[in-house]
């Protein structure tokens, strides 16, 4: 049986609507898609404000906090904190308000 990776670079973070992808960093959600250019609505960084709130499409993520700012329902429909949320391996994430830096 062959060992699973657990190298972040072996990622990638998929970004809808706009199509592109990255590969992970090890690095929050927010931190990597700003390392690649692509900006993303964001305020307090630690998971209680929301603004950067989108949903996880496919894939899983680990908190870098206990409990996120998000309630059961938000969990349970797969909405996502990129700003405390590290990619566990692929994932889609589905953010409508983010750009690419010009």
């Amino acid at each position: 049986m062959a060992a699973m990776s657990t190298d972040a670079t072996a990622h990638t973070i998929t970004l809808l609507p706009l199509g592109c992808s990255v590969p992970a960093s090890g690095a929050t959600v927010l931190h990597t898609l700003e390392a690649a250019g692509i900006d993303l609505p964001s305020s307090c960084r630690n998971g209680t404000c929301r603004t950067c709130l989108c949903r996880l499409e496919a894939g899983s993520v680990r908190y870098l906090v206990d409990w996120p700012g998000l309630s059961i329902e938000e969990k349970r429909d797969n909405y996502l904190l990129p700003c405390v949320a590290v990619p566990t391996g692929d994932i889609v994430v589905n953010a409508p308000l983010a750009k690419r830096r010009s």
